[in-house]
């Protein structure tokens, strides 16, 4: 599936905190903790808890939000489909960093052990 310009902007101006709520239902449905999650979100930007919670209070766009993210230099071992899209195909780096992160997401949810989701 070819990602569209429309699909970017689309991307580019979802908030954060729109979808954080969404990530912490998925994960906890499963079993799995808000301090998981929050482990796989710190692993690929960088953020600590309080620079999240800031994120968040702010409503900052998925543009602003990987703007200031330091990202993992393993996150390019990231593969795979998510939401119909396979992540090493997606050329623009935004949208291929909100996949990384709904990737991390799907992979936490599913069970998988943290050292795999983690890539170490």
């Amino acid at each position: 599936m070819k990602v569209t310009q429309e699909h970017n902007e689309r991307m580019a101006k979802l908030t954060f905190a729109s979808v954080y709520p969404h990530y912490i239902d998925k994960v906890e449905k499963k079993g799995r903790t808000k301090d998981e999650l929050h482990q796989v979100i710190t692993w690929l930007t960088g953020f600590d808890e309080a620079k999240l919670q800031a994120f968040i209070a702010e409503k900052v766009t998925f543009d602003t939000f990987f703007e200031a993210a330091t990202l993992n230099p393993n996150a390019h071992l990231i593969k795979g489909v998510i939401c119909g899209y396979r992540i090493e195909e997606i050329e623009q780096p935004l949208t291929r960093n909100v996949r990384y992160l709904d990737k991390l997401v799907d992979e936490l949810a599913k069970g998988r052990k943290m050292e795999k989701i983690l890539r170490s």
